[in-house]
């Protein structure tokens, strides 16, 4: 009975539309970004140098809500990848095994430098579309820089185009990041003595850290704006606010005056008004007014008032921006047991396999085939493979008999254009719904770019057959690698990367509390980057586990408590290294800090359960020592670990 229900379960998840809002002005400057180059190309009277810059018009897809200076970045480095996979493209175009293992290379590029940067975006996809599209392509290797710099061009506008938002709304991104952390800070305080505790606070933790990676990645050295300077300040200020609740309050503690969180929600509003007039008084105080820690809170909250009221050109805090380095990621990320590693040598074996198959049995088009893998394959977890498998399958088949009807009536120069435009632009609105949805309006428009050279050379029957057997042989690939390569990658890997990240807190640790930590910067040490990245590496890889087929139920529910044990000590050590003065602990106390940790290590890389030891107290940092001992319970807890 248990086995029956998980295949419609599985295709119930896959065909559910979200409840995103659509995205009407990125679906629209994507449909230009698209078909602009072709407009433009029918004006000087070559609809076909129009269709290959309409590929660059990809890099708009790139695009999304997260700081300009991080997407000036990675879009400039996309505009860069594009070219350079249409010109290995036509490069290798008469090697069809060239093409093929190329076409896995950059794949798996993709793939690794997405998941390790843990850029947000499609991925390897759209540079393997363009590479495909350029090797089936006449093969004229001597046109390779014509090619290229078409794309190139097309690629340049889309990056102008995703840019001008710069000009309406600079901090947009680290705005809204910022207005969520009050509001989700000012539910933490109403939360205090109810059941929601421990919720809330999780919530809270969870966006202070992506608060401080948008600011982080929204930071330019060089161009320090009035802006950008409150907003740094403000979340500080609320990691301060968390902090002295977190210290103060506990889950056992009274319900605090509702006041308090109407007054930080009102922080919240703020951020949006230039009037930031209103300042809450002593005077809402209640009952609880002699009750010195709740007054101490209310003046931190003035404190953020006066903030956000002060001249922009008074805040004169300086900046300190930690993140590890690009060499640092990297590093780490390039290791045998990188889920983000493994991922992408398997995307890369399994597309190039695709695609020798479809170049052994000489199909048309054969490039459909392990573009159809590849579409599958980008699923982040087993889970989301399956789903995409799904989605492509149904979506690909309804857009390519559109795409048929479309061909059908032999459309040309500005109507083709048009229907570039409009399948562009609806693609982009629905692939936040479902993906399944996108691909039944992205097919004929990708299909339409290449074939509407071909002359009518397939009659409707043999395109639509032709197309729809890519795109079962494809995904069936896709989804056989899958299955047979790391299924349980992710979940066999869990107990070495809890036992590594446990030690570099533990590193950290010792840091924070020696002679060696009060003498120079803890939040620029590679302690601290070193456990930043391990973090985020056993947050992707749990991600990773619980999208597995079969999901390994034992890891994936006892290591849940580990995992959020994990990341509040990770939080309260990140902001104790931001603290210029910590005391120093003995000798003693730091050994049996260290070996605290170690007993936890071990015992999670055996999957055996720790004895609970004696954490030394840690002054001024309670919360610290109680997260130790709610990580040693959380380890003993789970007895099959």
């Amino acid at each position: 009975m248990k086995d029956t229900n998980k295949a419609p379960t599985l295709f119930k998840q896959a065909m559910s539309v979200n409840r995103r809002p659509f995205p009407w002005v990125k679906a629209f400057f994507a449909g230009v970004a698209a078909s602009l180059p072709v407009l433009i190309g029918l004006l000087f009277g070559n609809l076909e140098y129009g269709l290959i810059a309409g590929m660059g018009g990809f890099t708009f897809l790139y695009f999304f809500n997260i700081p300009h200076a991080q997407n000036a970045k990675k879009l400039f480095f996309v505009v860069i990848g594009m070219t350079f996979a249409s010109a290995l493209g036509t490069l290798s175009a008469p090697y069809p095994l060239a093409s093929a293992i190329l076409m896995g290379v950059i794949g798996a590029t993709g793939i690794f430098i997405f998941g390790a940067l843990r850029i947000a975006g499609p991925s390897a996809i759209f540079f393997v579309l363009v590479f495909a599209l350029t090797t089936g392509m006449p093969v004229n290797p001597e046109l390779v820089l014509v090619r290229a710099g078409l794309v190139f061009l097309g690629a340049t506008l889309s990056y102008i185009l995703a840019m001008s938002s710069w000009f309406f709304n600079p901090h947009g991104p680290e705005t809204t990041v910022v207005k969520r952390v009050y509001g989700e800070l000012a539910a933490f305080v109403d939360a205090i003595g109810t059941d929601k505790f421990h919720e809330s606070k999780n919530r809270v933790m969870s966006v202070l850290k992506e608060a401080e990676s948008t600011l982080a990645a929204g930071y330019i050295t060089w161009r320090k704006t009035e802006v950008f300077n409150r907003l740094y300040v403000c979340n500080e200020h609320a990691n301060k606010l968390f902090l002295y609740v977190l210290e103060n309050f506990s889950e056992d503690h009274s319900k605090l005056p509702s006041e308090l969180g109407q007054a930080i929600r009102g922080l919240s509003d703020s951020l949006d008004h230039k009037d930031k007039s209103k300042q809450i008084r002593n005077k809402t105080l209640g009952p609880e007014e002699l009750d010195e820690k709740v007054t101490a809170l209310y003046r931190k909250i003035n404190d953020a008032y006066a903030i956000m009221n002060e001249q922009t050109t008074s805040i004169t805090k300086e900046i300190r921006i930690s993140k590890p380095s690009i060499r640092m990621i990297f590093a780490e990320a390039f290791d045998k047991n990188s889920i983000v590693f493994i991922s992408a040598v398997r995307f890369g074996v399994i597309t190039i396999i695709a695609a020798i198959i479809a170049y052994e049995f000489n199909l048309a088009r054969s490039y459909w085939v392990p573009l159809s893998c590849v579409a599958v394959l980008s699923g982040a977890t087993i889970v989301a493979t399956f789903h995409r498998a799904i989605q492509r399958g149904i979506g690909t088949i309804v857009g390519i008999l559109l795409a048929g009807i479309l061909l059908a009536i032999h459309p040309s120069g500005y109507l083709i254009a048009l229907f570039i435009l409009v399948l562009t632009f609806i693609t982009e609105l629905f692939i936040v719904k479902n993906y399944g949805l996108a691909a039944l309006f992205f097919t004929p428009s990708a299909l339409l770019m290449v074939e509407s050279t071909s002359h009518g050379s397939f009659s409707f029957s043999y395109f639509a057959s032709a197309r729809i057997i890519d795109v079962v042989i494809g995904s069936a690939i896709g989804l056989i690698g899958v299955w047979f390569v790391g299924r349980r990658s992710a979940s066999s890997r869990l107990p070495q990367l809890v036992t590594k990240t446990i030690r570099s807190q533990g590193q950290l640790l010792l840091l924070l509390f020696s002679e060696h930590g009060a003498r120079g910067n803890v939040e620029e040490s590679s302690e601290s980057k070193k456990m930043q990245i391990n973090m985020t590496n056993l947050q992707t890889l749990y991600k990773t586990a619980a999208g597995e087929i079969p999901v390994n139920l034992k890891a994936v529910d006892e290591y849940w408590p580990v995992l959020f044990s994990i990341e509040r000590l990770g939080y309260l050590l990140g902001n104790c290294s931001k603290v210029e003065k910590r005391l120093i602990l003995s000798e003693e106390q730091l050994a049996q800090l260290l070996y605290v940790c170690e007993t936890m290590a071990i015992a999670a890389g055996r999957q055996q359960s720790p004895t609970i030891k004696n954490v030394p107290e840690i002054e001024s940092f309670p919360s610290i020592q109680k997260e130790i001992i709610r990580l040693q319970k959380s380890l003993q807890m789970n007895e099959h670990l």
